[in-house]
């Protein structure tokens, strides 16, 4: 319990340094910060502040597949949303290794989660 509380608190002190909200992830969140950041520089995955608006596969700093820089998307909650569903249907070709998130609810939770991310 109390390591859940630091870990919450430390989401939120982030969160404020940014000037953003303190905005609690959902649960899913966490398979996906296995390989992506909320913030900060790309790891295994490219970083997801401020993906809401922005074309696919043009994060700086990260290698995408040639499937992700082609994909004529610009993220918004539909392309999202059918993204995190299934990711190879949404942009085949692309390298993510995630077979998706079968659950609808769960997945508006996050586009919700990614719209605060700035």
């Amino acid at each position: 319990m109390r390591t859940l509380l630091l870990t919450a608190c430390a989401a939120a002190f982030v969160n404020l340094a940014h000037g953003q909200p303190a905005v609690q992830p959902p649960k899913t969140w966490t398979t996906c910060a296995a390989c992506h950041t909320a913030q900060g520089a790309a790891a295994i995955g490219p970083p997801l502040a401020g993906v809401v608006g922005r074309k696919a596969g043009s994060s700086p700093g990260f290698g995408y597949s040639r499937a992700m820089k082609d994909a004529q998307i610009t993220w918004d909650d539909k392309s999202l949303a059918a993204f995190l569903s299934d990711p190879q249907q949404a942009v085949p070709g692309n390298r993510m290794p995630f077979a998706g998130v079968p659950d609808p609810g769960e997945v508006a939770e996050l586009v919700r989660y990614l719209k605060t991310l700035r």
